[in-house]
């Protein structure tokens, strides 16, 4: 469980992609501080909103191992060695949830339609695809590349944002561009209300009958 709250950032080391799955490895950056949880062998973490499990962890970085669902589901697939990588540690029982409940399950690969800075502050929209389009309402939460943002507008599947400096200065959204792929995890709250929201589907019924059974000897 995560909060979308960025801690720090981190560059892509390396990335090995194949059919059967790939492998990712992540160098820490100069905003991971000192004080931050010690990430072992086994630790969850976020990495572009996606939950990966370290296999291996050093002082300065992890690598993490991808299923071919993973890869499938993600921007990974599309990702270099250099790309900067937002990065979260798993809400702490306790902690400070200051963005929205992330599951780090990523729903679907999305797109950057726009991306502007106006002063210190910007714009940006993302197209998540007919499929996520009845998740997005106004002042709603929505996870783009692992980061809580608000909902400013909602245009079809396009959701638009306003981006707060600190936002800039502290994701990768600072190096990203217009066409450019992003992950995209719908608020689990809406995903509840909607299966609750559903009629009840009807029980299956049985083929079997008296007279059925009858003329089988029962």
């Amino acid at each position: 469980m995560f909060t979308g709250i960025i801690e720090f950032t981190g560059r892509i080391r390396r990335l090995e992609r194949s059919p059967s799955g790939g492998r990712i490895e992540i160098s820490f950056d100069a905003s991971r501080e000192a004080t931050a949880r010690p990430l072992q062998p086994g630790s969850s973490i976020a990495v572009n909103g996606c939950c990966l499990t370290a296999v291996e962890t050093s002082a300065n970085g992890f690598a993490a191992d991808l299923s071919p669902e993973t890869l499938r589901r993600t921007s990974f697939a599309s990702l270099q060695p250099g790309a900067l990588v937002n990065l979260e540690q798993p809400l702490v029982a306790g902690g400070e949830l200051g963005g929205h409940f992330v599951l780090g399950h990523v729903d679907a690969t999305g797109r950057i339609e726009r991306l502007e800075r106006a002063g210190e502050n910007g714009w940006l929209a993302v197209r998540v695809g007919h499929e996520l389009e009845r998740y997005l309402a106004p002042k709603g939460s929505l996870a783009v590349d692992g980061i809580s943002l608000t909902i400013a507008e909602a245009k079809g599947d396009v959701a638009e944002f306003a981006v707060i400096p600190y936002t800039f200065a502290h994701t990768n959204l600072r190096e990203k561009k217009e066409g450019d792929a992003v992950n995209v995890e719908a608020d689990v709250l809406a995903r509840y209300l909607e299966r609750l929201g559903r009629p009840p589907a009807e029980p299956a019924r049985s083929r079997l009958s008296l007279e059925r059974l009858t003329e089988e000897g029962f």
